[in-house]
């Protein structure tokens, strides 16, 4: 507690009264002294006296309460402040401030950090906001000063530049290094969604204002994969085209090369992502021969609204000879150059159902088939009894590509088809209704004996042996059913079973959709969390390697699940770019905004900071400079900052605990001193 003295006036009549009493009085002795009467002076002195009695002055004593003062220390933690030492310098200019303010009296000194890790937005450098919240409830009259330790590059400043942002000082410690250069692409525009296998394209633009003009070499990937290197001017938007292979999420990235004494690489690249739709499925069916089973493959394809179905049936083989003449058959010519040679290219999948050998399909053309599945396209055989003999459709060129070899051997019984255990972990065959876990699917009763070494058994039939197998050929996929038995699940026979999931999954996975994809790695973003989900045919668990936005990388540990999958979950709290691995396959996915605030821009920088340092009254210290800059208390209006010294107001704001009131001229005492006065001037007049 301190005490403070002062003298106040309280008028003993109203303050009108007062000037006019003091008007009047000063009038009556200008026109004594002009008229020089006798007793002037005693009668000045006896007025005088009689006004200052009647204003009343008091002498109030304050017994006062001083208040420390109260500084802001705001530390940047954003993503750009771990570019090259701006971290080390950081770290060291607080220590220096904490132990000099640790020194000072009378000062309160508040430390708070700013960015992802400390809480804030996962995105951009939100120092204001920040110091904002830190100090509500502090008043103006007792605010030394805010204090920002950080590179300049600070995201929720006003549009008026020249602000004074708090009421008091503003100091910035500016970490990084003058001329610094940084170089990072930025995706300006891109679609959402694409049709498949059709070009679209995004607007990209690589930033590199210290570069000159030297084309810049970017590399674009497709789901990690390379699909080409493109020469780009810095600085011009340019438009790059993009061809989606197959439907669902396509993450393309694109990686500028390293320029000369960058700050960092992590912003040289970005990715974006877009879905596949496919425009119309173009489905090839040609059935070998009318049976039972055919049209409910006709009716599959058709229900279908996406599916352009094309389907032949072979009626009339070419060496059959009667006696019907041409014009009275409801027939046309099978179009074989047109479908296996033009267009085969144009088709989607290829099926053949129940299809053999009977001079139809010249050994060229079979050969434009293999040729076609190792280039990338799909097949899908539903093999009947013929698959086994010497028709067979193995014994001709597409042998190359055909993953089931035949015994010779037909088995004909009942038996009901169950996954393998193979099948439970693939994601075509996996959770299906009914099988081995619900009710009991019906049987069929054929099926082609077959020998598949190297494919993938994802369904068994009789005596446990090959049903439904999946390989991979060159580029291209295929698919072998052993039986042509699968109607009977349409029909509903004996129950039935999952005919129509079972091969909507098969005719996609031949199409490459990723989510069928038996060996995958997929990673999402669910709020401020990583998802990640790996499916293999192998066993589950596990680890994957993710690597942040700014270099970091993290282990992290995934949980073995049910039929293959295996998942783990991160927290994630910076935006950016973040590539998960396992060794083998990786995946992206973006935090926030595909082009993230903190690395918009890199080299620091004072530009953004300096009209509100000015308004406040601040300054700017160059940590690079001056790495430990000392702290000094300054009376208000006083110089704030120096080349190695940064000023916090000395405001001595107090409260007051209590008045104690004396007036400065008792009554008893004003009155004698009016006698006296009034005997003088009478005196005076007397003589």
């Amino acid at each position: 507690m301190l005490e403070g003295s002062q003298i106040v006036f309280e008028p003993l009549i109203p303050e009108p009264a007062l000037l006019v009493l003091a008007a009047l009085s000063g009038i009556v002795l200008l026109y004594a002294l002009f008229r020089r009467a006798r007793g002037g002076i005693p009668r000045l002195l006896l007025m005088a006296a009689l006004l200052a009695f009647l204003a009343g002055p008091t002498l109030v004593e304050e017994e006062r309460r001083y208040h420390d003062d109260v500084a802001l220390v705001v530390t940047d933690r954003s993503l750009s402040q771990g570019v090259g030492d701006r971290q080390a310098q950081t770290d060291r200019a607080l220590a220096a401030l904490r132990r000099d303010t640790d020194t000072l009296e009378n000062l309160e000194v508040r430390f708070v950090e700013a960015g992802p890790k400390a809480g804030g937005p996962a995105d951009g450098s939100m120092l204001v906001e920040a110091a904002r919240q830190a100090l509500e409830g502090v008043p103006r009259n007792r605010l030394a000063g805010v204090v920002f330790i950080t590179d300049g590059l600070v995201h929720d400043l006003p549009d008026d530049g020249s602000a004074d942002l708090f009421g008091a000082p503003l100091q910035v410690l500016l970490s990084g290094v003058p001329g610094e250069r940084d170089r990072r692409i930025e995706v300006l525009s891109a679609p959402a969604f694409a049709i498949v296998n059709q070009e679209t394209e995004a607007s990209i633009v690589v930033h590199d204002p210290e570069g000159g003009n030297d084309l810049i070499r970017v590399s674009i990937r497709r789901d990690g994969q390379p699909v080409e290197v493109r020469l780009l001017p810095p600085g011009q938007p340019t438009r790059v085209p993009l061809t989606l292979d197959h439907g669902g999420k396509n993450v393309f990235e694109f990686e500028a090369e390293a320029g000369e004494g960058e700050l960092t690489l992590e912003n040289n690249r970005t990715a974006l992502s877009v879905n596949g739709v496919r425009d119309r499925l173009r489905v090839l069916l040609i059935s070998g021969e009318p049976y039972s089973g055919e049209r409910s493959w006709r009716n599959l394809l058709k229900a279908d609204p996406a599916v352009d179905l094309v389907h032949f049936t072979i009626l009339r083989p070419p060496q059959k000879q009667d006696a019907t003449p041409i014009h009275e058959l409801a027939l046309i010519a099978f179009p074989i150059r047109e479908l296996f040679e033009i267009k085969i290219k144009d088709f989607d999948l290829i099926i053949f159902d129940r299809f053999w050998r009977r001079g139809v399909l010249h050994f060229a053309y079979l050969n434009n088939i293999a040729r076609y599945v190792n280039e990338g396209g799909a097949l899908l055989d539903a093999a009947g009894p013929s698959f086994a003999g010497p028709a067979s459709l193995f014994r001709s060129p597409l042998s190359k590509v055909l993953p089931g070899s035949p015994t010779g051997d037909v088995t004909v019984r009942g038996f009901r088809p169950k996954v393998s255990d193979l099948g439970a972990r693939h994601p075509v065959t996996s959770n299906l209704r009914g099988g081995d876990g619900g009710r009991p699917w019906g049987r069929w009763f054929r099926q082609v004996d077959v020998e598949a070494p190297e494919a993938d058994i994802l369904m068994t039939g009789a005596d446990n042996k090959p049903l439904l197998i999946l390989d991979r050929v060159g580029e291209g996929r295929v698919a072998q059913l052993l039986s042509d038995q699968a109607w009977l699940w349409a029909r509903g026979f004996e129950g039935g079973g999952p005919q129509a999931e079972i091969f909507r999954r098969t005719a996609h996975w031949l199409m490459k959709e990723p989510a069928l994809e038996e060996e995958s790695l997929s990673v999402e973003v669910e709020g401020r969390q990583l998802k990640v989900e790996r499916r293999s045919l192998k066993d589950g668990g596990g680890t994957v390697q993710v690597t942040g936005p700014g270099g970091s990388v993290e282990t992290l540990t995934l949980e073995a699940g049910n039929n293959g999958l295996s998942f783990g979950r991160m927290e994630v709290d910076a935006a950016g770019l973040y590539h998960v691995s396992d060794g083998e396959r990786g995946s992206v996915a973006v935090l926030g905004s595909l082009n993230p605030l903190e690395y918009a821009e890199l080299v620091s920088t004072d530009r953004l900071l300096r009209g509100h340092v000015e308004a406040a009254g601040g300054g700017i210290v160059r940590l690079a400079e001056t790495p430990e800059p000392r702290v000094r208390r300054v009376e208000a209006g006083a110089r704030m900052a120096g080349g190695n010294w940064i000023g916090l107001v000395e405001n001595q704001a107090y409260d007051v605990t209590s008045l104690k009131r004396a007036p400065l001229a008792p009554p008893l005492i004003a009155v004698l001193l009016f006698l006296a006065l009034a005997m003088a001037a009478w005196r005076r007049e007397g003589r």
